[in-house]
């Protein structure tokens, strides 16, 4: 009764009573009132909040946040969560870390946000760090957490960590599965992701749902699987999925990647609805296929179907443009892109780079490069290539040196496009920096980057470092062997190529065409005859494969060798493929090797009809009246190249010294040791009495003025070659690459001087490298 009193009591009395004022005005009353508040304006503030996230209003929602006064960690997680999933990673992490320096707690909530963020903003350390936390918090079993640990650690490339993470698992859910097969495809590991959908459906009983789906379609397309992909599709429409557009649109990239078009247009065809993202994978498959008019036709029924073409059809046409040499479908695209308002697009951008250099015409590339605002290293990688293509090899190899100054660092794609360019500059110096860099890199394993490294030694004149290369690698494929057999067959050495060849096929290995064409060069440079026909019959015969062009071309050169001219002729005419000028330029080189001008005129008319600005035919027939002593043919072909606005390239000869490559032009006085040059030089030439013993002479010369004047003891090989016999180690090996063919004079010369000095020099001309030794060539006189 006291307590039902003193209840009724206050309840009748009003707000003036004393005790009812002394306890509102209680510290703990007022403490109770003010949490209640509190937790009822945070609740108000998570609900406002969440609906700006949903809503897409991020900005909103953080000023909202910004203005709460301790917000709690479901207020912090809600804020994370609305930046990652507007793929504001940056801001995400922000956030994270100022929610930790606030001494909130993070949930299983926060977590899998976090490691979303960490994971696309390439934090590798933080997400390290990351990982680490949650296993000492224990939440390292939390499904939702261990999948974004997979997801995270397959965008590192880290599969191995992606994988313990997810065999670790003590449940794994669908999202598990996927998470780590889209790594694997993502990581370029077809086959492997292919294994782990087999597993899943096999050992686990699991189904394949679209994102699975879609995962082994693009796996199918990494590998090249066909029958893999048709069964997909097979699977597809017994489960009643096919009608969904974008999996459609995955089974027409899979087949077009595939090179399958019958079955990409007849999928096409038979889609009742298509968007842009259809259109264009037809687009790209008809131009990854070669088939670029096709992809042009594709791309104007696109419009006329009303949809308006965007940036990833312009990135899909400049391909198709490049292979058709088409500048001006480049410079509409160009256009097409600026008016409607696609650039700066970084891969829209790098897409013209690529285009207007493979059309040949490297400024255009210049200007986007240097205005780009944001440059990927595929960006860097597409103007380096751009420069190798166009033979700028210089400014390639100043790129990149450009580039290893920089934050990016070049990769195996970079790598892989610098090495020829050293190749071509023959700075053995420059190639062997970059394999040290290749080593520290640790690329050292990479098999595309050893096979250019093997290809870049032997191109550069040093075939036992390209040979050591080769037999350290662990990890040999079909294009080593060919490069290699290549090495040696520009080298002279034709029977070590031969004895390669027979090896590779002791492996097991197979050879394709690019083999054939290095064996058959092999023998054709250094005269092989009989096998030389026993190895072109038995592609047909043996392989079932038919000889391109290439081939016919090694054929003739060897016929050329033999001198039996009407049988190079008669074989010419027999051809299933019409002739090409590579095959009228060895007729050619055969009709002056010979010293035949009557089969020498005949194939240079055939060569003229088919490029009527082959600067390199006019200058080899110009050669070769030359040394048969007859000048007035010789102004003649001068004058038709002049009417024509044909240059002969000025010949060039290259060495390296003291870490630099030092260059000799024709009667070069500008190296700091010119005039014992030219003493020596003029001592070699008495010595040489090449006027008299030059079997390239065959007819006294009738006009002496004119041979003084280009006299050949001032030829820039001449130079080159005397440069580094008084420079180098005696007894050490010369090396010069040249930038022409070699000439008769320099040729017989150079022998009689590796005679004279007792030292080996080896000349690479733009076909071959000489061997030059106690008076003799490699080549055998046939170059």
């Amino acid at each position: 009764m006291a307590t039902a009193f003193v209840h009724s009591s206050c309840n009748n009395v009003s707000g003036s009573n004393p005790q009812r004022r002394l306890l509102r005005e209680s510290p703990a009353a007022s403490t109770s009132t003010t949490r209640r508040r509190s937790r009822v304006n945070l609740a108000s503030v998570a609900r406002t909040l969440f609906s700006l996230i949903n809503a897409g209003r991020v900005r909103e929602a953080a000023s909202l946040f910004e203005s709460t006064e301790k917000p709690d960690t479901f207020l912090w997680n809600l804020m994370i969560r609305g930046y990652a999933n507007a793929e504001l990673y940056e801001e995400a992490v922000y956030v994270y870390r100022r929610m930790q320096d606030a001494g909130v707690w993070a949930d299983h909530f926060t977590f899998p946000f976090v490691i979303k963020s960490f994971a696309n903003s390439s934090s590798y350390d933080d997400g390290l760090r990351v990982h680490a936390k949650i296993i000492k918090v224990g939440l390292d079993s939390d499904l939702f957490i261990c999948n974004s640990l997979v997801t995270m650690y397959s965008k590192f490339g880290l599969l191995s960590a992606a994988e313990r993470v997810f065999y670790e698992m003590p449940e794994r859910d669908d999202v598990s599965w996927n998470s780590l097969v889209d790594g694997y495809v993502s990581n370029g590991e077809g086959w492997r992701s292919l294994v782990c959908i087999k597993q899943m459906q096999e050992a686990f009983g699991m189904k394949l749902d679209w994102f699975a789906i879609t995962s082994a379609l693009a796996a199918c397309s990494l590998e090249l699987c066909l029958e893999q992909g048709k069964e997909i599709h097979c699977h597809v429409i017994r489960n009643g999925l096919e009608p969904d557009i974008k999996l459609q649109t995955a089974l027409l990239d899979m087949y077009c990647k595939n090179g399958d078009m019958v079955y990409a247009e007849r999928l096409f065809t038979s889609m009742s609805r298509r968007n842009v993202v259809t259109w264009n994978a037809l687009i790209g498959g008809y131009v990854l296929n070669d088939e670029p008019l096709r992809a042009f036709a594709s791309a104007i029924k696109m419009q006329d179907n009303y949809m308006i073409p965007d940036t990833i059809t312009l990135v899909n046409l400049l391909p198709a443009c490049a292979e058709l040499r088409s500048m001006d479908h480049g410079k509409a695209i160009h256009t097409l892109a600026i008016r409607k308002g696609f650039l700066p697009h970084l891969i829209l951008e790098t897409a013209l780079m690529d285009m207007y250099a493979k059309c040949g015409d490297l400024k255009p590339s210049e200007l986007l490069f240097e205005k780009m605002t944001e440059k990927s290293l595929v960006s860097w990688n597409a103007m380096i290539a751009a420069y190798v293509q166009n033979g700028r090899n210089l400014e390639a190899l100043q790129l990149f040196l450009h580039l290893q100054e920089g934050p990016l660092g070049p990769d195996v794609f970079t790598i892989s496009s610098i090495i020829p360019a050293c190749a071509e500059l023959a700075s053995l110096q420059q190639g062997k920096q970059i394999h040290s860099y290749v080593l520290r890199a640790g690329y050292g394993s990479d098999s595309v980057v050893l096979n250019s490294i093997v290809n870049m030694y032997a191109r550069c004149g040093d075939l036992n470092i390209s040979r050591q290369v080769f037999d350290r690698m662990r990890c040999r494929d079909l294009v080593s062997w060919n490069i290699l057999i290549m090495g040696y067959a520009i080298h002279g050495h034709g029977k070590a190529a031969l004895e390669l060849f027979s090896a590779m096929k002791d492996t097991g290995l197979k050879p394709n065409q690019s083999t054939f064409t290095s064996v058959l060069a092999a023998c054709s440079i250094t005269g092989l005859s009989d096998e030389g026909w026993l190895h072109f019959d038995s592609m047909q015969q043996e392989y079932g494969m038919s000889p391109e062009i290439e081939h016919y071309g090694c054929m003739v050169d060897l016929l050329g060798r033999t001198g039996d001219l009407r049988a190079a002729i008669d074989f010419i005419n027999k051809m299933p493929l019409v002739p090409t000028a590579r095959i009228w330029g060895s007729l050619l080189t055969a009709g002056r090797n010979n010293r035949n001008i009557e089969v020498a005129e005949f194939a240079a008319e055939q060569i003229l009809r088919l490029e009527h600005d082959n600067t390199g035919c006019y200058v080899l027939l110009s050669s070769m009246y030359a040394d048969a002593g007859k000048w007035e043919d010789v102004d003649r072909v001068m004058s038709l190249m002049r009417q024509k606005g044909l240059n002969r390239t000025a010949a060039r000869s290259l060495v390296e010294f003291d870490g630099k490559t030092c260059s000799f032009v024709n009667g070069d006085k500008s190296h700091a040791q010119s005039n014992k040059i030219h003493q020596v030089s003029s001592v070699l030439s008495r010595k040489i009495e090449e006027a008299a013993c030059d079997p390239g002479a065959i007819f006294d010369p009738i006009d002496a003025v004119m041979k003084r004047a280009n006299s050949p003891n001032r030829h820039s090989l001449r130079l080159a070659v005397i440069f580094r016999l008084i420079s180098s180690t005696v007894g050490s090996p010369v090396l010069v690459k040249k930038n022409v063919r070699i000439c008769n004079h320099c040729h017989h010369a150079v022998k009689l001087i590796s005679g004279f000095s007792g030292r080996e020099i080896i000349v690479g001309d733009t076909k071959i490298y000489h061997h030059f030794s106690n008076g003799t060539c490699s080549c055998g006189d046939y170059w």
